[in-house]
């Protein structure tokens, strides 16, 4: 038995190697959110009755619940843990999968696994190096996350409660990365089947703290039972710096050793490169549209957008489902109208409710456009673009299929969320024409930054190909934490000005401007322009 984990060692300081990079970027950088939020929440809420407002309005918003979770009390920690708890824990489950699947199906797909197979290695020391490096990433963060705690001041027990709670969920998505890599026949749909698990997770738990029941103090919670469904209500479950429930963490513990031993399983059950899922044959003769780069970077892109398509339309529809509660839920409190405000902007608090979720959906299309594009840099470190680009098909050609794909997709996830938003928003009014307009326009001035997203990984792909990925994802992090969330931070103007979704108007709270959008567009431009001549200039890299 031993036998099959020879080499294990070896592998693992080869994916630390790998990752000496990405993973300390991960792991800084969720660090330093929750320190940023700490201090926002100290300017924000100086003083007892701001928390107790601002947590009564929480208990009667489910919006507002689906996005943080169910408050636990009124102590420094416990507001911290309202505010952030669940979205460290998302961002621990992304870190998580792409290590895992890196170090696992990547791996095959490329051949490294093969190759490193015709040594002394056993069959299991692959997978196993890649969830000891997983393992040890969210051990590091969690303690990262309460030293920060416990350095500003807060109390011990629930600051160790609060990194462990956020590390236990990215063991257990990177078990459930593990899995589908054994079940993918390919990075890119192991790394679907995680993020999928995820978002389900956040909305699980986002039900369950929705439809919790207010205690008689009216601003903490009791989550309803579907937040015991999800790794992420596990998470905020424990309840750190309320009741501190060590007991809830044997949950994700024993999920991750479940899933870990059924990946072991599933890897001793099929060969190296296959998946349990095998890939369907293709049809005999390619179709016309494939004679095209175009028609190519279709067929390569749609299962991407179609993905995504099914959540941003259902996200859509539950926008637009709230239109008729909104000002009810928020009438006569003022807490909840300046946190939705600050998310949104200025005016009627309804249009500035819009305008927040529909700045969300525009966040959602960024990260699709930037997972979009980076198909490219798969194409090209899987040896697929080299005999591609050796025909009559030209690099820019080439490049500027996928990039219009991507931005075509942008539009109409876009126009499918403004649309679906105001259909169910006019049809709960009995007026179509009152809401769809204003929700469409509202939806497509979202494109601008994710334009600007598409020029960025553009940009990196032309210029440093290698580290196109991590990097490509860092810019969306820091725009998204700049941008969306810059307000709430108390960041300064100056560092919400870098992201993108800081300039586009906010419809439809308040009147649009076609500068922002301008400006917007020729930064886009420009920078893929530098981009697509980087790549035409440069060689290609596995």
């Amino acid at each position: 038995m031993a036998g099959t984990f020879t080499g294990t060692a070896r592998l693992t300081r080869l994916a630390l190697r790998r990752d000496r990079i990405q993973l300390p970027l991960w792991i800084v950088g969720t660090t330093a959110l929750l320190a940023f939020t700490y201090a926002a929440e100290q300017e924000q809420f100086p003083t007892e009755a701001d928390r107790v407002t601002a947590l009564r309005t929480a208990a009667e918003s489910p919006a507002i619940l689906m996005l943080r979770n169910a408050p636990s009390g009124i102590t420094d920690g416990d507001m911290l843990a309202f505010q952030i708890l669940a979205f460290l824990a998302v961002l621990a489950g992304f870190m998580s999968i792409l290590a895992v699947v890196r170090h696992t199906r990547q791996n095959e797909e490329t051949g490294r696994t093969e190759m490193i197979g015709s040594m002394v290695v056993g069959r299991h020391a692959s997978l196993t190096a890649a969830m000891i490096v997983t393992a040890g990433a969210n051990l590091l963060l969690a303690a990262l996350l309460a030293l920060t705690l416990i350095g500003n001041g807060l109390p011990a027990g629930g600051s160790i409660a609060f990194g462990l709670g956020v590390g236990a969920a990215g063991l257990t998505f990177g078990a459930i990365a593990a899995v589908a890599a054994q079940l993918s026949q390919g990075a890119r749909a192991a790394n679907g089947i995680a993020a999928a698990a995820i978002g389900a997770a956040y909305l699980v738990r986002g039900l369950g703290d929705a439809f919790g029941e207010v205690r008689p103090d009216g601003y903490t919670m009791t989550s309803a039972w579907p937040s015991w469904l999800s790794p992420i209500g596990w998470t905020t479950l424990v309840r750190p710096f309320a009741d501190d429930r060590w007991w809830v963490l044997v949950l994700p513990v024993a999920v991750f050793a479940a899933l870990l031993a059924a990946a072991f399983v599933l890897a001793d059950r099929r060969d190296v490169g296959m998946g349990m899922i095998s890939a369907r044959p293709g049809p005999a003769r390619a179709a016309t549209a494939l004679l095209s780069p175009l028609g190519l970077a279709w067929r390569l892109q749609r299962g991407t957008l179609l993905g995504w398509a099914v959540a941003i339309g259902l996200f859509g529809v539950v926008i637009g489902s709230l239109a008729g509660t909104v000002a009810d839920a928020f009438a006569g409190n003022e807490g909840a109208a300046r946190t939705i405000r600050e998310l949104g902007g200025e005016g009627a608090l309804a249009d500035s409710f819009f305008t927040a979720m529909l700045a969300m959906v525009g966040a959602m299309v960024a990260g699709y456009v930037v997972q979009a594009m980076l198909r490219v840099r798969a194409e090209e470190a899987g040896g697929r673009a080299e005999p591609l680009l050796a025909t009559a098909t030209g690099r820019l050609r080439w490049l500027g299929s996928h990039l219009l794909v991507a931005a075509l997709g942008a539009v109409f996830l876009l126009l499918l969320a403004g649309v679906s938003a105001g259909l169910v928003a006019g049809l709960s009014a009995g007026d179509l024409s009152d809401r769809l307009p204003d929700l469409g326009a509202a939806a497509l001035v979202q494109t601008a930054p994710a334009l600007i997203m598409i020029g960025y990984v553009v940009l990196v792909f032309g210029l440093l190909p290698r580290l196109a990925v991590g990097l490509g994802w860092l810019g969306f992090a820091v725009s998204l934490i700049f941008g969306q969330f810059g307000e709430l931070l108390n960041l300064p103007q100056a560092v919400r000005d870098v992201s993108p979704f800081s300039h586009v108007p906010a419809l439809p709270s308040a009147e649009v401007s076609a500068t922002p959008l301008v400006l917007l567009a020729v930064v886009a431009v420009a920078l893929g322009a530098a981009g697509l001549a980087l790549f035409r200039r440069r060689d290609l890299a596995l």
